[in-house]
Parts: C-alpha cells; structure tokens; sequence
C-alpha cells in the first residue's frame, strides 16, 4: 500500500530557496545597471522632481549615487550620498540572509511588523535629514551637484 504525501511535508530546500534568490536577482539586475551607467554623469538619469520644484535634496536625493558607490566598493561615499540609504540597505541584507536561512532550515520568513509609532518615528527622522542636508550645517549629507 502507497501511502499518500503528507500535506505538511516541506517542500525541497531548492524550491524554497526560490523566492529569496529571485528577490537577489530583482535587486541584481538593476544594481548592476547602476554600477556601469554612473548617475554622476550628467544626462544618465532625469533629475529629482522634488529637487527641480524645490532646489531641496529630498530623503531619496543621492540614492542612485549611493548605490553606485557601493557597487564599487565605496563605503564612505555612498554615507555622504545617502547615509539613510546605507542603513536601509544593510537591514534589508540582514533581513534576506535570514530569510535564506529559513528557507534552508525550513524556518518561518522573517516578519518585518513596525508599529504606527515606529513608523512616525521613522518619518521624524527623514524630515530631519531632510532639513539638515539642506542647511549649511548639514551639507556634508548632500550628493554633490553635477
């Protein structure tokens, strides 16, 4: 007598590790195209809206030229391109290789739950940088102009 598969089986470890690698390819592809196509030569990439309707860097300004200083290995320039960019990046690192080990060890997926206080919090904080890029004081914080 067969006995049937058992609905809780896990599946392989090959078709779990498939969708963290496919979110490591989404981020490869374009990482690469931002590590070759240099965001700061003029005319590559359009500019900022809020930069061009303002004259302000926004949170995101610098973040194609932090990812194409850390594609080349350029640690302190991508902090002064986009610093929050930088720690951005590195939670979402974290995060994946957790993941990966998960769906090695047949673990849960890392859950990301930042409650409404938290993220407040967090947009504080981007205002802050924000309005300190954009002083005097702040702008070590700010990609140069090309």
């Amino acid at each position: 007598m067969n006995a049937a598969p058992l609905a809780s089986a896990r599946p392989p470890v090959l078709r779990r590790l498939g969708p963290p690698l496919a979110a490591l390819a989404a981020v490869t592809v374009p990482t690469v195209y931002l590590a070759v196509v240099d965001p700061n030569a003029p005319g590559h990439y359009p500019a900022c809206p809020f930069l061009t309707a303002t004259g302000w860097w926004c949170p995101g300004c610098g973040g194609l030229r932090c990812v194409h200083a850390l594609a080349h290995g350029d640690l302190s320039g991508a902090l002064h391109d986009n610093a929050p960019a930088v720690l951005l990046f590195a939670v979402l690192a974290v995060l994946w290789v957790r993941w990966v080990w998960a769906a090695v060890t047949g673990g849960a997926a890392p859950r990301i739950a930042l409650g409404a206080r938290r993220w407040v919090l967090v947009g504080l904080l981007l205002l802050v940088f924000t309005v300190v890029r954009n002083l005097p004081v702040g702008a070590g914080l700010a990609p140069p102009l090309i």
